[in-house]
């Protein structure tokens, strides 16, 4: 069992950074996969970026390569999600999330994952 908390959120302008941070609870957070998902109004939510358990491997969506980083502090229990180049369609709800233990991060599917943060909003004006 992993509870997940989520903050950084806020309003940004167009071209500026923002970083989110997870803060997972109990002893096992290095055996989770973590990653992050993001739900705009109107659209399903969808997949940012996961984090192997030890922090080697990375995966990101198309539309956030070359501008956003996934790391973990293992730790810290804290996985964090470094966004750059923001854009006004990068405006949402976002939300770390863990698959269970065994899954990789091929795991982009929100069904693949189990547990939840409550998510954090993050806002680009243009």
């Amino acid at each position: 069992q992993v509870q997940l908390i989520e903050s950084g959120g806020g309003l940004v302008q167009a071209g500026g950074s923002l970083r989110l941070s997870c803060a997972a609870s109990g002893r096992t957070f290095s055996r989770f996969v973590m990653g992050w998902f993001r739900h705009a109004a109107g659209k399903e939510r969808e997949f940012v970026a996961a984090i192997s358990t030890g922090g080697a491997r990375t995966r990101y969506a198309d539309s956030v390569k070359g501008r956003f980083t996934i790391s973990r502090d293992n730790a810290k229990n804290t996985v964090y999600l470094q966004m750059n180049s923001l854009k006004p369609e990068d405006t949402a709800v976002y939300y770390c999330a863990a698959p269970p233990v065994g899954r990789g991060v091929e795991a982009t599917m929100e069904w693949e994952y189990d547990y939840w943060g409550q998510g954090t909003q993050v806002t680009v004006s243009s």
